[in-house]
């Protein structure tokens, strides 16, 4: 798809159905499975919208780095496995491999080892070099996880050296390497980036502008704003604000620039119906699709139990359980809890069945590709199959649900007709 529309251009073209009062909203998509990028690229091929994955460095990594735990992907491996999902479904639309939250400390490894800045900015340089020669076409560049400054504001100024510097780097590198476009995406949600007003989100535009045109680099094609959106358990626990949406999107427009927003899983129709006259660019939706995908394998094992009751399956398989145990025992799920739940231990989870099945509901995806839970979910897909029930594609349709209900509120039915139109006007 050399021909492809470029995500900058993308949101060019979404800027400008703003002003012909026909907006819409982006999605960027968590790529929690391959299950997921086939649940998405047949909704976006049904209706007409373009995609956006959205990879952290925990998920798709280098190998050299342990490479990811969604499918033990690396930068190529994940190009290469969406590129064949695409082919597989026809999906013949634009789509976009996208690093999120890429940049130092940003590997949960790295933060734990308290690495010096300068090393963990070495991996961070390397890291984007992997993604550009992948073929990515957005990269974010988040420096805010900083083992040092924990519980911290980090100053702006450390915020801008550090965005700038790393641009400046991949600009200089992917020019000497004569590789292709790549758009960018600055700023961040958490509050430790100091991003949380629109005070703050303005002056930290105003100063990075500047400094990119002196070395010679593109402005970001998004800028990450805090909305109020906030994912804890499974739920929006955040405070959604149209006027803070509003007043960001606004701001970042004056600057060519779209708003970015994260955090935006378990929206309801009213606030996702919000977002068209709010004039939010994109928003990324993550972990609410790999709960839906958990969701799905565990109503097939209650179908499954139901066929061992009636003399119709006589080796069952044991994915319920091998999925909760080893999904427990990755304690991924401590950064969706709240309170002291955070310091949970994992015997106590594991004696308790509620709070053992509350955090499975939260994490199971952390452990899809893990070698026995792919086992038992094969056992699980013959043992319907000899019943005439197609497992895979029930998960494939479950994990839909929530997806159409954001192409349905987010307004992205025929989107890419739509901005391509925008941008030959």
């Amino acid at each position: 798809m050399a021909d492809k529309l470029s995500i900058r251009r993308a949101v060019q073209g979404m800027l400008k159905l703003q002003d012909s009062g026909d907006h819409a909203t982006m999605i960027g998509i968590g790529p929690m499975s391959p299950n997921l990028l086939q649940a998405a690229f047949e909704l976006a091929r049904d209706e007409d919208f373009p995609l956006m994955f959205i990879a952290s460095r925990n998920q798709v990594d280098m190998d050299e780095l342990g490479a990811g735990y969604v499918n033990h992907w690396n930068q190529e491996r994940f190009a290469a496995d969406i590129r064949k999902v695409a082919d597989e479904v026809g999906y013949e639309g634009p789509y976009y491999l996208c690093r999120d939250h890429g940049g130092p400390w940003q590997r949960d490894e790295e933060r734990r080892a308290h690495l010096p800045e300068e090393e963990a900015m070495d991996i961070a340089r390397r890291s984007f070099v992997a993604d550009m020669e992948a073929g990515f076409d957005l990269l974010m560049v988040d420096p805010t996880k900083d083992p040092y400054q924990l519980g911290k504001v980090i100053p702006l100024d450390v915020v801008l050296r550090r965005t700038v510097d790393l641009i400046s780097y991949l600009e200089g590198y992917r020019k000497e390497h004569g590789l292709g476009e790549v758009a960018y995406e600055v700023g961040t949600e958490e509050t430790n980036g100091g991003l949380t007003t629109t005070d703050k989100y303005e002056e930290f535009i105003s100063q990075l502008a500047p400094e990119l045109e002196r070395r010679g680099c593109p402005m970001p094609t998004f800028i990450v704003g805090q909305t109020g959106t906030l994912t804890r358990l499974t739920e929006q626990v955040g405070h959604y604000s149209y006027k803070n949406a509003r007043e960001l999107a606004d701001m970042a427009k004056r600057y060519g620039v779209g708003l970015k927003e994260h955090n935006a899983d378990y929206l309801d129709d009213v606030t996702l119906l919000e977002h068209i006259p709010a004039h939010v660019t994109a928003s990324n939706v993550a972990p609410q699709y790999g709960t839906e995908e958990t969701r799905a394998y565990l109503k097939l094992c209650d179908v499954e139990r139901l066929l061992v009751d009636n003399g119709l399956c006589d080796d069952p398989s044991s994915l319920r359980e091998t999925l909760l145990v080893k999904a427990i025992k990755t304690e991924r799920w401590r950064k969706w809890m709240t309170g002291e739940d955070v310091n949970l231990q994992v015997g106590d989870i594991l004696g308790n069945e509620a709070l053992s099945l509350k955090i499975l509901d939260i994490s199971g995806h952390y452990v899809f590709n893990d070698p026995e839970v792919k086992a038992e979910t094969e056992k699980l897909y013959r043992n319907l199959s000899a019943q005439g029930i197609d497992g895979q594609r029930f998960v494939v349709e479950h994990i839909k649900r929530p997806l159409r209900q954001y192409v349905m509120g987010l307004n992205l039915k025929g989107v890419t007709t739509r901005i391509e139109r925008a941008l030959d006007e």
